[in-house]
């Protein structure tokens, strides 16, 4: 073949499609989970925030602070989900975070007497599941993490 036929090669192509090749599906659920949570933070936040704006709130600057709060919550799952796909090692600690986080939450939601019941439980749920998930032999190898005392 000559060279006008031959495909010049895409490395940005090649890194992504080695990283996805060399990436358990474990790892990558965990990283959708994460990802999943950080979207709905961030829809709750800008929800809260028009609503905030536009409603008419108790306390207007009240709402317009958890919608701004919760928006910027929504940075650590986000991060870590990308983090995680990359194959990150540091990405693994704010996903548990946000996961350890999700479970006081979800038992609250849990508690009360009204349709956040089934927001508590689809919560508790991918918390779980993300932990389990994330502390996995696979993923913590994938990542490239050593466990205590095989710093060799």
């Amino acid at each position: 073949m000559s060279s006008e036929q031959t495909p010049a090669p895409n490395p940005a192509q090649d890194t992504a499609e080695a990283g996805a090749a060399g990436r358990p599906r474990r790892l990558t659920y965990a990283a959708v989970l994460a990802a999943l949570e950080g979207v709905a933070l961030a829809a709750g936040g800008l929800w809260v925030l028009v609503l905030g704006i536009t409603g008419d709130p108790d306390d207007r600057q009240q709402a317009v602070t958890l919608g701004i709060t919760l928006v910027v919550l929504a940075l650590l799952p986000l991060l870590a989900a990308r983090g995680l796909l990359l194959r990150r090692g540091w990405s693994r600690g704010p996903a548990v975070i946000t996961q350890v986080m999700a479970l006081p939450i979800a038992y609250n939601l849990l508690k009360a007497d009204s349709m956040a019941i089934p927001a508590g439980i689809a919560l508790a749920v991918v918390a779980v599941a993300a932990l389990i998930l994330l502390v996995n032999g696979e993923t913590t190898r994938a990542l490239g993490i050593k466990g205590p005392g095989r710093a060799d």
